[in-house]
């Protein structure tokens, strides 16, 4: 049986549907149970009780992470992603050893990289990490801290870097692109000729339900992407084909963004919308024979074509 962290966000509800359509055995692991199928834990951390949340569980995934929170005093922030994603990663796999479960798929993140790759230069596994803000770094330590619990009890360790993940019911800076896009707002990202990796949730969660069983899997890590990076501006116009409408693209010169980003506080934020981001996905095809089973069209119209929530 497979146990998933996170069960009710994002990537987790996603995950535990596709494992039950599969027909794999699977417990929802959540904060607070509201349907029979899920089991309640306590909050995540350094002395989480995971007992009787994996009892006879063979593999986790663990999908649950504190991330970005508005409105949160920096040393809080600190101090929640250390303990959460640092912390409590660290207790769930050496609870997870000690009660017999073999293998930890645990979902990372490209941050752990940085906030942008060299220009036209895709990250490969070679690359040393160097996360840029503390979110990333508590993704960088829970790795290391995975690594160290294997080493010590031989569990399995599996860890998949993704970069940004869209799909039904995706929010923030995607979902407002989109909305942007769809009521035919002018758009300044036509001079922008960077290269962005993304990732549709179903082949994140195809990508995750395969570690989960693969032998080959075991002991390595994943980039994991679409196949197909976009610029900024390429992105928009797939958007706007997906959705049946016409993008109003400007070419608007990235030193005036930059500009822009100085003059209003955003600098972080424009540096992201004109920077590279991208990884090599070649290991994990070569290791796994595994291919993403959307394409970013297909994936794009299965965002636009679902019920708002």
């Amino acid at each position: 049986m497979i146990a998933v962290t996170g069960a009710n966000g994002f990537v987790g509800r996603a995950l535990i549907e596709q494992l039950r359509a599969d027909g794999v055995p699977v417990r929802a692991l959540v904060r607070h149970a509201t349907h029979p199928q899920e089991v309640s834990v306590d909050a995540i951390g350094p002395h989480t009780d995971w007992t009787s949340a994996l009892d006879g569980i063979d593999c986790v995934i663990h999908c649950a992470a504190h991330v970005h929170q508005m409105g949160r005093a920096p040393q809080d922030a600190d101090d929640r992603y250390l303990q959460i994603n640092t912390q409590g990663t660290a207790r769930l796999a050496a609870e997870a050893a000690r009660l017999g479960v073999r293998r930890l798929v645990f979902v990372s993140s490209v941050k752990v990289m940085g906030e942008a790759s060299p220009p036209g230069v895709p990250w490969r596994l070679s690359d040393t990490p160097h996360p840029e803000d503390a979110y990333g770094r508590s993704k960088w330590a829970a790795e290391q801290a995975l690594w160290a619990v294997s080493s010590q009890t031989g569990l399995e360790v599996v860890i998949v870097r993704p970069p940004l993940v869209y799909g039904p019911g995706v929010r923030a800076n995607f979902r407002s692109l989109m909305r942007w896009v769809q009521r035919g707002w002018p758009l300044p990202v036509g001079a922008i000729h960077n290269q962005r990796s993304l990732v549709a949730l179903d082949n994140l969660v195809s990508l995750l339900a395969l570690c989960a069983r693969a032998p080959r899997a075991a002991g390595q890590t994943f980039f994991v992407s679409d196949g197909h990076d976009l610029s900024t501006g390429d992105l928009a116009r797939a958007i706007a084909r997906a959705s049946g409408r016409r993008a109003l693209i400007l070419p608007v010169p990235p030193a005036w963004l930059r500009l822009a980003g100085r003059m209003t506080g955003r600098s972080a934020a424009i540096d992201r919308l004109l920077g590279d981001l991208q990884v090599d996905i070649g290991h994990t095809i070569e290791r796994l024979d595994w291919r993403p089973v959307l394409t970013v069209e297909q994936a794009l119209r299965k965002v636009v074509q679902a019920p708002k929530a």
